[in-house]
């Protein structure tokens, strides 16, 4: 993976910009992923860093590694108990104004036909995003996200179903584009006692476009 995707890096952990279309784990179908990277992301230490979150294949931006299992530990329970700052950009399908909060809690569903989902539903867990409208433009609205959960697809359910305006590009709660899915992890902050916080910068992709 090129050096300028790297955002941050210490000797505890790195940053990356992850690219749109890599997963971060591997396929079932053994596909390019993250971990084909990993080896050139050691920069020096024996070991490959670990994922502390996830992104979604198709979201690009901010993805917080750590170089070694305790500082892993340390990320995770971080992200856990809501202290890490993340904040998204996404281009929605619609004309969405204002700012709020959505509260929503989502249930993972699954049939045959249509594989596996997020759905909004009081059975599921708590998620809540905090959302504010930046820009219009030609029927379709830049959008700034700060989620205070880490729900799967948290983002993209509560876009298509509080806001009535799926994420362009999204193929499972919206439809597809050429452009992909316009949903991009832009600030990343991670608190550390004792030390300065984690704090990268995702630069907006091309993909966006104009935007």
């Amino acid at each position: 993976m090129e050096g300028e995707r790297v955002l941050f890096i210490d000797g505890e952990a790195l940053v990356i910009d992850k690219p749109a279309g890599l997963p971060v784990d591997r396929p079932r179908d053994g596909s390019i992923s993250l971990e084909n990277h990993l080896d050139s992301l050691r920069f020096g230490f024996q070991r490959w860093p670990i994922a502390v979150h996830r992104l979604d294949r198709d979201t690009s931006g901010c993805l917080l590694l750590a170089r070694n299992p305790k500082a892993q530990a340390r990320y995770q329970q971080a992200f856990e108990s809501g202290v890490v700052e993340k904040r998204y950009l996404a281009v929605l399908e619609g004309s969405v104004s204002g700012e709020g909060e959505i509260a929503l809690p989502l249930l993972k569903v699954s049939t045959a036909e249509a594989g596996w989902r997020m759905v909004p539903d009081d059975r599921g867990k708590a998620a809540l995003t905090r959302w504010r409208a930046l820009e219009q433009r030609g029927g379709r609205t830049l959008v700034e996200f700060r989620p205070a959960t880490g729900r799967t697809h948290q983002i993209r359910v509560h876009a298509a179903s509080a806001l009535s305006a799926p994420v362009v590009g999204d193929p499972v709660y919206g439809r597809a584009d050429r452009a992909g899915m316009l949903l991009h992890a832009a600030d990343l902050v991670v608190p550390r006692p004792g030390k300065e916080p984690i704090r990268a910068e995702a630069p907006f992709p091309d993909r966006f476009g104009a935007w």
